[in-house]
Formats: C-alpha cells, sequence, structure tokens
C-alpha cells in the first residue's frame, strides 16, 4: 500500500470513534445496534484493527453516513460537487446541503449534547433562517425567548434579531437550516384566491 492509503486507513478508527461520541452512546449499543461485538468496535476504533466492508456497512447505516466519510476517501473523478461535513472544535458537525451562489443556503446541523446551565452567546447577522428539527431536542433562544423544538417543530425568523441555537443535557439534537439574504424567505406562504366576478 501507497503512504496515502497507509494514512487514510490510520485514520478511520479515530473518526468512527468521533462519530459514535457524537452520537452520544456507548459501545454496547453500537454492537446491539449493527451486530459487531464490542470488543471488535473498540479494537476498530482504536487502530488495532482495519475494518472490512463487512463492519463498514452497518457502520455506516449506524451513523447515517456513506463509506467515503467513513474512511475520508479521497476524492475521485466524479464530477459532482461533493459536500463534506465540516467538524467543528464544540463537537457539532455542519454538513451543507447546497452549493450555488447567492439564494437560499440548506445545511443540516449536528450538535452533541449541551449544558443546560451555559449562558447562551446571542449573535446578529444580516438574513432570514428557517429551521427544522429532525432528531432530539433544539433549544433556540430568539430575543427574549428562550424555546425548545422537538422533532417535526420549525421556526423562522429574522436573523437581525439575537439568536442561539443549542442541544440540551438530553441529549445531541439534528437539524435542517434554510438560510437565505435579508428579505428572503425560505417558503412562500400560500394565499387564498380571490372570487373571480361572475
Amino acid at each position: 500500500m501507497d503512504e496515502a492509503t497507509d494514512r487514510t486507513l490510520d485514520a478511520v478508527g479515530p473518526r468512527l470513534k468521533q462519530l459514535r461520541q457524537r452520537r452520544d452512546i456507548t459501545l454496547a449499543d453500537l454492537a446491539t445496534e449493527t451486530g459487531i461485538s464490542t470488543s471488535t468496535l473498540s479494537r476498530l476504533e482504536a487502530g488495532l484493527r482495519l475494518p472490512t466492508l463487512e463492519q463498514l456497512l452497518p457502520l455506516a447505516r449506524a451513523y447515517g453516513a456513506t463509506l467515503d466519510e467513513l474512511v475520508d476517501a479521497p476524492p475521485t473523478g466524479n464530477p459532482r460537487v461533493n459536500l463534506r461535513p465540516i467538524t467543528c472544535a464544540d463537537g457539532s458537525t455542519i454538513l451543507p446541503l447546497t452549493r450555488r451562489p447567492g439564494g437560499i443556503q440548506a445545511y443540516k446541523f449536528v450538535l452533541p449534547s449541551g449544558d443546560d446551565g451555559a449562558e447562551p452567546d446571542l449573535r446578529t447577522h444580516e438574513g432570514y433562517d428557517w429551521v427544522y428539527v429532525l432528531n432530539g431536542t433544539l433549544r433556540l433562544v430568539l430575543g427574549e425567548h428562550d424555546l425548545l423544538l422537538k422533532p417535526g417543530e420549525a421556526a423562522e425568523f429574522d436573523t437581525r434579531t439575537p439568536h442561539w441555537f443549542g442541544a440540551t443535557s438530553a441529549g445531541p439534537v439534528e437539524y435542517l437550516s434554510l438560510i437565505g439574504r435579508q428579505g428572503e424567505r425560505a417558503h412562500i406562504r400560500a394565499a387564498p384566491k380571490a372570487p373571480q366576478a361572475p
């Protein structure tokens, strides 16, 4: 194997461990979900064993990731834009879902478990935001409102209003966010049609 392949394979273990910790599950829980023994999962995460395809497939399903994302495979000749997740220092992950200039941009956010006692750092900026919770509980502080949004709930607001997003201590949260320029809303509400004169 060449040096680049060795580096890619060496990085698989730490990436698997990071994905598991981000989901806030134990090795025993992951073993139950994937059918891979706890000891094998531990050796894979420690880099003491190289994963096989038979192990990577159930892990990819459990994490909702592609095989390329699990092993951080180098890009191939595919001409499509490859939107890779962005991992942040606080343990959160941002997955861009669109890449086009201007217009509304779509993202998926995965935030690790939060600290309910932490003081939110409210921010403002130009634009308009729409969020939709997929899993977990999203805490949204919006001006003087402190909201807890559950799966299936959404919020939209002008981002010039001081705001902050976070997970609760109950566990991680996954949500979609559509962000547009100032005045550009994520969706248009349909108005009833005026009756036609006879």
